[in-house]
């Protein structure tokens, strides 16, 4: 078989080095890649919205499955484009997209089919006047406010503000300011949640819901959950904090009715439905969905898969998932990511990349680029997000310890990381 994976992130390394793995697969192609992939995919320089490239590309090479790794194609009809031309394809179609396209419309559904979520009101940059109102009759009490841009934002539209000046600043900067651009068109003003955030991927086929391990990831820059938010700093997996009967109530009161929503609507989906989702208490409530793998919690669930991979994506991109459970290494996997000098406000690029030389020989051992490219003079950094070491061991504290230890060893100018990934887990004792 022949696989393209279109992206150029961690998470498409992660999915690369693991779809190499199987044995049904002869070449994997990546569109447009990284400067770290070379060892598992053939990289193509084709970008992640130019279908047209793409389909010609899956055609002449007659590749077998294209697996769409980012957000913004699939949103943008990737998946309806490659239909079209008969080509196959795993991830949703433009209409299911919409659940992570737009939290407008997955707010109105859960609303509709009864899921769990917090209370919201939602404004258009048309009803500016309308939204100061609304927050300047709010009481003090009512901070903090979650607001969230209603499109891709790149996991950066989400902003807690906990009085109400930051509330209306975070008004401007959607609306007056457009600093998300046309994904703040739209807003979402909805009470905060207190509790712990969980991620649980899992396959869907329009029929069939196949669950994943659950993760965890830290989307603030600094420890502690400091600072602004990212794009991702770290993850792990499994989530000690959740018992199973926890996992059951995210199935059945979020992603089963969740299903059975989309299915009433006439929406088909097929691919990853990554449920975003607050526990408080013992009740579980949906923050966001996503509609692809998620970027770091990828890297740190698919090294743990026992399986090969691809008859799963096959199946689900055909609508044949079966009922049976993916089977789970035991050991704890931590992803730790490492950003540039800058982000998230900037990305810092060209600063010389050293140290990687020291990771061969552990199995257990991973280093996934996300922000890198080769130049005449070796490795240096290209984005925010740089590279992402994953360890697995057979306890948290052994693999944050074999993760933090491998990190000592890299160097670049301005690199900065989370010190405290999955800390809370370690402390479990597991």
């Amino acid at each position: 078989m022949h696989i393209l994976i279109i992206g150029g992130g961690g998470r498409e390394h992660c999915l690369a080095w693991k779809i190499a793995q199987s044995p049904l697969v002869d070449q994997v192609f990546v569109a447009p890649g990284n400067a770290g992939m070379g060892h598992v995919a053939e990289c193509v320089d084709i970008g992640v919205e130019q279908f047209s490239d793409l389909a010609d590309f899956a055609q002449k090479e007659h590749i077998d499955l294209t697996v769409v790794g980012p957000e913004a194609p699939l949103a943008g009809g990737i998946a309806d484009y490659f239909m079209g031309r008969g080509l196959p394809i795993f991830g949703p179609q433009k209409d299911a997209a919409r659940l992570e396209g737009s939290k407008v419309f997955t707010k109105r559904l859960a609303k509709k089919y009864g899921i769990p979520t917090a209370k919201g009101v939602e404004f258009s940059d048309q009803d500016y006047e309308q939204a100061k109102d609304y927050i300047g009759r709010l009481d003090e009490g009512s901070y903090p406010k979650v607001l969230k841009a209603d499109g891709l934002a790149a996991g950066k539209g989400v902003i807690i503000a906990h009085t109400k000046q930051e509330a209306l600043q975070c008004l401007d900067d959607f609306f007056i300011k457009k600093v998300f651009g046309d994904a703040a068109q739209r807003m979402i003003i909805e009470d905060f949640l207190d509790g712990y955030e969980v991620s649980l991927l899992c396959l869907y086929d329009g029929n069939t819901v196949l669950p994943m391990d659950l993760a965890q990831d830290y989307k603030k820059i600094y420890d502690g959950d400091q600072g602004p938010n990212t794009g991702g700093m770290g993850s792990y997996s499994p989530v000690p904090l959740v018992s199973r009967s926890i996992k059951e109530k995210i199935l059945r009161d979020i992603v089963y009715p969740t299903c059975r929503g989309l299915q009433s609507e006439g929406i088909q989906y097929r691919g990853v439905l990554y449920a975003g989702i607050m526990v408080c208490g013992q009740n579980p409530h949906l923050l966001e969905y996503n509609v692809r793998f998620g970027d770091p919690e990828t890297q740190a669930i698919l090294p743990r898969l026992e399986e090969d991979i691809v008859p799963y994506l096959i199946a689900c991109s055909k609508g044949t998932l079966d009922q049976k459970s993916m089977r789970w290494e035991p050991k704890k996997g931590v992803c730790v990511i490492i950003a540039s000098k800058g982000y998230p406000q900037s990305a810092s690029k060209g600063d010389p990349i050293k140290g990687l030389e020291h990771f061969n020989g552990d199995p257990d051992l991973m280093v996934f680029h996300s922000g890198t490219k080769n130049t005449g003079e070796g490795l240096v950094t290209h984005g925010g997000r740089v590279l992402g070491v994953v360890g697995k061991a057979e306890t948290f504290k052994a693999a944050r310890k074999k993760v933090y230890a491998s990190i000592d060893k890299i160097r670049f100018s301005g690199m900065q990381y989370r010190k405290d990934i999955a800390a809370r887990a370690e402390e479990s004792g597991i």
